[in-house]
């Protein structure tokens, strides 16, 4: 089981003249186990300061969040964290770098090898294995961050605008293998985006959150099965559902 439960999270940053600039305030939020989850909002609401808190590299202010009934308190493993900025070591080749996580546990070479080679293949990588990262293109790269995160077998995959970076077709492609990678693992995914777009692409549920200081405006479930047609009716009218609430979050500041 890998469901996430965040209680009444608030975060405050201070500042140099002895206040604070609150970023989450009152965040309420349960997760099930193997659900999408696609985090929007208006810039600067604190979306990714949520995820860096569920991965355990930001500490709540006020509040908690356990993860399959455990508190998080630091970074850990069964958290995998995907960025936007790729994060892979240039010296690596590809099987280093998947296979790093491994090498931090302790796990024998043979077995680190074995298992990353298994998630290179599953990320459509295995004839770049022995590349560099310079070698491969932006799609590629992340590809490779997505198989390093899947290697440490993490129960929650934590994804911050992980293709923002990307053009547009091949975002789509990502997205198509991003969810062939989650209905083969049935990790549970949290997924930061500013793309409305792809968050009804994607999402199981998706959590709309207001300005500074966050909080969770509403919560929108998408009932129709993978994959899904981006020209349909009825995706057009939850786009625009999620967009007129995130507009008008934003024009009320």
């Amino acid at each position: 089981m890998s469901g996430v439960t965040i209680r009444d999270l608030g975060k405050a940053f201070p500042k140099e003249d002895g206040t604070a600039t609150q970023a989450l305030e009152g965040v309420n939020l349960e997760i099930r186990d193997t659900e999408f989850i696609c985090l929007v909002g208006p810039s600067g609401c604190g979306k990714t300061t949520l995820l860096r808190i569920i991965a355990g590299l930001e500490t709540a202010t006020t509040g908690a969040v356990t993860v399959d009934g455990r508190a998080v308190t630091g970074p850990d493993p069964k958290r995998g964290m995907v960025f936007q900025e790729y994060s892979l070591f240039p010296w690596r080749r590809v099987i280093d770098n998947v296979a790093f996580g491994l090498e931090m546990k302790g796990v024998a070479k043979e077995e680190r090898r074995r298992t990353a080679d298994r998630y290179i293949e599953m990320v459509g990588l295995s004839q770049f294995r022995d590349a560099y990262p310079y070698e491969l293109s932006g799609g590629m790269r992340q590809r490779v961050a997505i198989a390093r995160a899947l290697a440490n077998d993490p129960d929650v995959l934590l994804m911050d605008e992980p293709f923002g970076a990307l053009d547009a077709q091949t975002r789509n492609r990502m997205q198509k293998e991003l969810l062939f990678l989650w209905e083969q693992t049935k990790k549970t995914i949290v997924f930061v985006t500013h793309s409305v777009d792809e968050a009804v692409y994607l999402a199981t549920r998706i959590v709309v959150l207001s300005p500074r200081p966050g909080s969770i405006r509403e919560i929108i479930e998408i009932p129709w099965p993978h994959p899904r047609d981006r020209t349909s009716a009825e995706f057009a009218e939850v786009r625009r559902r999620v967009l007129r609430m995130i507009d008008e979050t934003e024009n009320t500041q």
